[in-house]
Order: structure tokens, then C-alpha cells, then sequence
């Protein structure tokens, strides 16, 4: 069996069919196992016994839909994939604070990067520090007066099927797979 996180694009927790208790439901009705979900942003944690990813990430989202009426692009990263990204160190030493925000984010497919990195977009408060196959990791200066468009930015340079996560539920969602 292999432990997976599915991370949900756009979800928001005052939709009750959102609500985590309705995500592991219909993780649990496809026969996942071990199913558990992390904070109310769409980070639903599994065990499965396949190994075609994009299968799975299909039935998620057609099973959203099906189930619950919301449609959300749903991208898998198994537990060894995100014990990769850590070990990449993609923040250096760097916190996730109220100075700083350490954003990871995710893409189904191969990333398209064409500038060179770190990357600060002009008259911006954050900038790309790195970048893996199928993920972006970019820092916000929270302490400029500006309201950060990152996520604005991210959409535009890569597309909406991306979602984006803090570095420090990344770690907490490592932390959940490896137990």
C-alpha cells in the first residue's frame, strides 16, 4: 500500500459539502484506506494499493462531483515524494512566519520554468526561490504594506491546475504520512 495526500484546489470550508467529515466519506466509499484529512483546506491523506496516479486523481474528482457537487482539481503526491521534496531543503533556513510565508506549489504536470531562479517579479513582494519537476517554491515578504498577488501570479505563469500549499502544512502532512 502506498500513502498518498490528495491536495484540493479551492476548497473552503463553509461549504458544507467541503467539510472534511464529507471528503473522507467519499474517500472511504472508493475503498481507500486509512483515510484522514489535515486542516479544512482539501488535504485528504490515504492509503491505496495502485500505483496510476492519474487514474486515482480522476476518480477523486469525478467522485467530488458525484458525491458532494463541487468540482476541485485534485492532485496526489505519495509520502516518498514529499520526503523528497524535504530533503531538497527548497527554503534553506528560512522559517514560515509572520515575516515570511513559505509557499509550496503543487502541478499535476511538468512545470514549464522560463526565467532563471531565485525569480522576483518586478515591484513585487515575493519571489521563486526553486523549483523541483512539479513544483515551485516561492517566499512572500509579509512584512511589506503591499496585499501580495502570488497566487494571481502563480495562475498566470503556470495555469489553474496548481494548488498551493505553506511549507509547514507540507511538513505536517509528512509528518501525518510517516507515522
Amino acid at each position: 500500500m502506498t500513502k498518498y495526500v490528495a491536495l484540493l484546489r479551492g476548497i473552503g470550508p463553509s461549504n458544507p459539502n467541503m467539510r472534511n467529515d464529507k471528503l473522507r466519506g467519499v474517500c472511504e466509499s472508493l475503498g481507500l484506506g486509512g483515510v484522514q484529512t489535515l486542516l479544512s483546506s482539501g488535504n485528504v491523506l490515504f492509503e491505496a494499493d495502485t500505483v496510476d496516479v492519474a487514474a486515482l486523481e480522476a476518480t477523486l474528482e469525478a467522485a467530488w462531483s458525484e458525491a458532494l457537487g463541487f468540482e476541485s482539481k485534485t492532485i496526489l503526491r505519495s509520502r516518498q515524494e514529499l520526503q523528497e521534496l524535504a530533503g531538497l531543503k527548497p527554503f534553506g533556513d528560512l522559517e514560515h512566519g509572520a515575516g515570511s510565508y513559505l509557499l509550496v506549489t503543487f502541478s499535476r504536470n511538468a512545470l514549464t520554468v522560463d526565467f532563471e531562479l531565485p525569480h522576483q517579479p518586478v515591484d513585487r513582494d515575493y519571489r521563486i526561490v526553486g523549483r523541483s519537476t512539479r513544483e515551485v517554491f516561492s517566499v512572500t515578504d509579509m512584512t511589506s504594506a503591499g496585499t501580495p498577488d502570488v497566487m494571481t501570479w502563480l495562475e498566470r505563469t503556470f495555469g489553474r491546475e496548481i494548488t498551493s500549499r505553506t511549507w509547514l502544512t507540507v511538513s505536517r502532512i509528512l509528518a501525518r504520512l510517516s507515522r
